[in-house]
């Protein structure tokens, strides 16, 4: 575990406790799976353009302001092999670091274990995380002042037909949750708080109508995104248990995506590609009532379907769930207008959700 913070050190050192690796962020997220044309597909109904390919690699590279995806099509090594084991999905991330030796070395001493013996791995030093899934350390150079511009302007190059699509302004990764086995939440949650520093923000206990999950929200110690941690409770038929059914394992569950204005980004959104889960309408009965200050179309609110939450006056967010895309993972679509929460208040509404969608599907 990261040392207790000392008075008697500078500010500096105070700073490096609060974040010990100086982590700055998300630098990419990769893709594995069997079917690259349909993950594409997907890509493009979001508003994400394919513009580059890794040099000397089979390796394409999507990108909407500040989110960056890779998919990997090489035929050997640790992404064939993870999309074998898991069918479609996210078989690593890339993480920003201030000096990425410097943070590597450091997870490596906080007890990370080191995946620099993979075969076929990206050219980048990483640790194994969930799943065995793979964290890259990459150097911040928008932090460093060093100019050696972007990995993407270093390491990949234009590819001879690129597919340009609209934006449909969504800027950024707000969080990613990774779903785990009941009885392991506590020891992925301590891995993200030693490793990197992350701190705990919320706990969630939701309940549906036939399953439960037990839920930790984490913090990144740059504060520029969150992971949640959810594990199932009771019967092995949550949504939880019958992801890492299908999945074959833990990992990532869902990612979301942040937009500043959510009604013009879904009417954008292709939804003959991209298919968001049906809400009750009864929920419309009385969320305005609940939260009055919002500020969007209320109509058009309805007609998207879009949950509304709020953790106190005058603030509010509002989100979307997309079915399941890649197997068993999904997209989150959300804005929020001064409000950090996570749309506590909409849990019993979406878990009903997601349990008639499995009753749909004949899982429950």
């Amino acid at each position: 575990m990261s040392a207790e913070p000392d008075n008697k050190k500078s500010d500096n050192k105070k700073s490096d406790n609060k974040n010990p690796l100086k982590l700055c962020g998300i630098e990419f997220i990769e893709y594995a799976t069997p079917d690259s044309d349909f993950m594409e597909k997907i890509f493009y109904g979001f508003g994400f353009s394919k513009t580059k390919k890794m040099k000397g690699r089979d390796i394409t590279y999507f990108n909407q302001n500040d989110i960056h995806f890779l998919v990997n099509n090489e035929k050997s090594g640790f992404s064939k092999a993870f999309a074998k084991r898991h069918g479609p999905a996210i078989c690593s991330m890339g993480w920003r670091f201030e000096n990425a030796d410097f943070a590597f070395n450091e997870a490596i001493k906080r007890g990370a274990r080191s995946a620099e013996h993979e075969n076929n791995k990206l050219p980048y030093p990483a640790i194994f995380g969930i799943g065995d899934s793979l964290i890259y350390f990459i150097e911040d150079f928008s932090k460093t002042g060093i100019n050696k511009g972007l990995i993407y302007e270093i390491d990949f190059e234009d590819i001879v037909d690129p597919v340009l699509t609209e934006e449909k302004g969504f800027l950024a990764v707000d969080h990613l949750t990774n779903n785990v086995y009941q009885g392991t939440m506590d020891k992925w949650a301590n891995f993200y708080k030693t490793i990197f520093g992350f701190t705990e923000v919320r706990y969630f206990d939701i309940k549906g109508v036939k399953t439960a999950l037990i839920s930790y929200a984490l913090q990144s110690p740059c504060g520029t995104f969150c992971i949640p941690i959810n594990e199932g409770k009771g019967s092995t038929n949550n949504q939880i248990d019958e992801y890492l059914g299908e999945y074959n394992g833990p990992g990532v569950q869902h990612l979301a995506f942040i937009t500043d204005d959510l009604v013009a980004s879904l009417d954008k959104l292709d939804r003959s590609i991209v298919d968001t889960l049906n809400i009750v309408p009864e929920y419309y009965d009385d969320i305005f009532d609940r939260v009055p200050w919002v500020k969007e179309d209320k109509e058009r609110i309805k007609a998207h379907q879009i949950l509304v939450d709020s953790q106190g006056e005058n603030s509010y967010l509002l989100q979307i769930f997309t079915k399941n895309l890649f197997g068993p993972i999904f997209i989150e679509m959300i804005q929020r207008v001064d409000d950090k929460g996570f749309g506590e208040g909409n849990f019993s509404t979406l878990f009903k959700s997601i349990e008639l969608n499995q009753m749909e599907r004949g899982v429950l």
